[in-house]
Parts: C-alpha cells; sequence; structure tokens
C-alpha cells in the first residue's frame, strides 16, 4: 500500500508542474501590463509637476505628454491581442490537459498489467532462509559464508564451501577455506589434494613447492588419490623431468578403473608429454647416480646442469627447459646462477609476455626472484 501511495504522490507533483503554468500566464501577463501602465501614470504626473515649478516649456511638456500618451494607447492596443497570443486557446488546455493525466494513466495501466505491483519485498535475510532447492549457486554461496561469517570455527562449513570455491575458479578463497577446513577438521587426503590444487590454480597452473607439500601428504593418507598423484607428475613436467612425468602418469593410467574421469587427462598429459623432447636425466641416470658417492653425484648433477644451461643457450625458446634450469640451479643451492637463468629467460620471451610471468611465479616459489 505504501507504494501506491508514494507513487500517487509524485504522479500529482508531476502533473501539477505541468498544468499550473498554463493556468497561471494570463495573470502574469496582466500583472506585467498594469505595472507598465502605472508607469506612464507616474511620469504625466512627474511632467506636471515639472511644468508648474517652470522647469520645462509649455511647448516641450505637451510633446512629451503626447509621447506618453501614444505609449498608453499602444499598450492598451496590444495587450489583449498579446494575451490571445501568448495564452494558450480552452482547447489547447484542455488538450494539454488531457495529454499530462494520461500519461500517469496509461503507466499506471501498463504496470498493473505488466508489473508486479504486488511483489513482497525480498531482503537479503528472507532470501538467504528460501528452501535450498529453491535458491541459485550464488544465493546458496551467499548463505555458507554468511554462516561462517558468524561461526568461522564450524570446519565443516570450510570443507563444503572449499571445493565449491575451486569449481567456480575463485582459488585464492579455495586455499582460504581448505586451510581452515584442515586447521579444524583434521587431514585428509581430499582436503590435502584440493588445497595443492588451488595453491597450483591461484599461481597459474605452477606446481610450485607448497603445492607439491599438499600433493605429497595426500599420498601419505591415500597413496592412490588419483589427484595428488596427476599434478606431482605435472610438477615433474614442468621441471623438465618428462621421463619422470611420463613414467608416473603411465603407472597412473595402469591403475585408475575405467570409468575414472581422470583417465582422459592423463592420455592428453601422456600425449603432451610424448611430444616434448627429454632434457632431464633419464632412468639410467638416476639409477647410475643412486649408487654413487655424495660428491660423485653432486659432479653428475652439475654436469647435467651445465648441459642444460649450453642447450639453453643453442635453442633459447624452449620455456620448459629455462624452468628446469632455474629449479637446477636452487636446488644446487647457487641462487645467483639461478637469477641469472630466470633473467635470461624472461628476455627471450620478453618481460610482459606470459612465459615470463609463469617464470616469475614458478621462480618466486623456489626463492628466487627476478633482477629489476
Amino acid at each position: 500500500m505504501l507504494f501506491w501511495v508514494i507513487a500517487a504522490i509524485l504522479t500529482l507533483g508531476a502533473s501539477l508542474a505541468v498544468l499550473l503554468p498554463l493556468a497561471g500566464g494570463s495573470k502574469n501577463a496582466s500583472a506585467a501590463g498594469d505595472h507598465d501602465l502605472e508607469v506612464y501614470r507616474d511620469q504625466l504626473a512627474e511632467l506636471d509637476r515639472d511644468m508648474a515649478r517652470g522647469l520645462i516649456q509649455p511647448m516641450e511638456a505637451e510633446e512629451a505628454r503626447a509621447e506618453i500618451a501614444r505609449r498608453i494607447l499602444r499598450l492598451s492596443n496590444t495587450g489583449h491581442s498579446d494575451d490571445t497570443a501568448t495564452q494558450p486557446s480552452r482547447s489547447t488546455r484542455l488538450v494539454a490537459t488531457a495529454a499530462v493525466l494520461l500519461v500517469p494513466l496509461v503507466s499506471w495501466g501498463l504496470y498493473g498489467q505488466l508489473g508486479s505491483p504486488d511483489l513482497p519485498s525480498q531482503p537479503l535475510s528472507e532470501r538467504l532462509a528460501k528452501n535450498p532447492a529453491d535458491s541459485s549457486v550464488d544465493e546458496l554461496i551467499a548463505r555458507a559464508e554468511a554462516h561462517l561469517a558468524a561461526n568461522p570455527s564450524d570446519g565443516r562449513g570450510w570443507d563444503v564451501l572449499a571445493p565449491v570455491y575451486l569449481r567456480m575458479q575463485r582459488y585464492a578463497d579455495a586455499v582460504t577455506a581448505y586451510r581452515n577446513a584442515i586447521r579444524l577438521d583434521g587431514d585428509s587426503a581430499a582436503r590435502q589434494a584440493g588445497l595443492g590444487e588451488a595453491i597450483a590454480n591461484a599461481a597459474g597452473g605452477i606446481v610450485s613447492a607448497e603445492a607439491q607439500a599438499g600433493f605429497e601428504a595426500a599420498l601419505k593418507l591415500d597413496p592412490a588419490n588419483p589427484k595428488a598423484s596427476f599434478y606431482l607428475a605435472m610438477g615433474m613436467a614442468q621441471e623438465g623431468r618428462i621421463a619422470e612425468a611420463t613414467a608416473a602418469w603411465q603407472k597412473m593410467l595402469a591403475a585408475l578403473p575405467q570409468g575414472s574421469p581422470w583417465r582422459g587427462a592423463v592420455e592428453q598429459a601422456l600425449a603432451e608429454s610424448a611430444e616434448a623432447p627429454a632434457k632431464g636425466p633419464t632412468a639410467e641416470d638416476i639409477d647410475a647416480a643412486s649408487s654413487m658417492s655424495p660428491q660423485d653425484r653432486q659432479a653428475m648433477i652439475s654436469t647435467m646442469v651445465a648441459g642444460l644451461d649450453e642447450r639453453l643457450r643453442q635453442n633459447p625458446r624452449d620455456e620448459e627447459g629455462w624452468m628446469q634450469l632455474v629449479r637446477s640451479y636452487a636446488v644446487l643451492g647457487k641462487t645467483d646462477q639461478a637469477r641469472d637463468a630466470l633473467n635470461r629467460g624472461i628476455a627471450v620471451f620478453g618481460a610482459d609476455s606470459d612465459q615470463a610471468r609463469k617464470f616469475t611465479a614458478f621462480a618466486a616459489s623456489l626463492g628466487v626472484t627476478a633482477t629489476e
């Protein structure tokens, strides 16, 4: 009811603003004419006083009086014609009045037919209290967020909301939700793998050391967790350890059931890895290094890293190679060489390129930053 009262008041005000000038125009014009006539009368009285005091000659007084008389006659002759010219006729006023009144009547009628004047208001609190089956995804998320704002220690709520954030690509929120769920309700393979996935996606798909720690924690709790296995193999591929990544994916593919949704992702990763040149140590290299002394193993690794560095100087357009080189130097504790490799890789692709941003994020996860 309040809506209709407010609408009626606003409509009445708008209508009067248009109608009043139509009704009051003749009064304004008449008032202006009366004022001019009063001025002329004052001029005649002033002229008589000047002639009585001898300030003006009789001949000049007659000429001035005649001029004022002509102005009074002109005012009398034109006043009526101006009134009729400037004032709308009766029929015009009726048409204008009808048009002004017709606009709100028609708009109200259309709103009554097409609008929803009887629809009750829907404040946020009432919408959040709706049946979940009748709510949209955004409303459900808003309900969960409102609940967690009031109950931040509800680990179950964070556990439910975290994968929803992940699917909506709200990766930073997903990281926070997973961490809260782990802190409040403890570790689980699903939570640790979800945390690792959120961290990796927040970094643009780079499996950083922090993401890797989450996946490794998930595999300790569930050695068959497919998400953790897949992303750990992806991390190997990003480091240039293509042979190891391929072996991990092949092992994973053999263990996956036929209907697993991960089969497609693993098959695609294997196809892409088959097209990438092998840059890391082979399985034979790894077996040989395991039987060496620490000094010999260090020398072997340094030789392979130096060989990779040289290959990148010959073929600098190797995105995965630069990431492997940065990581290799970082693992060896050669921070300056790692930073130099990062700067060289950025220079090859350009500071504003997607590759440069990827290199920077990957190196930051290793504690290496580019030179300004």
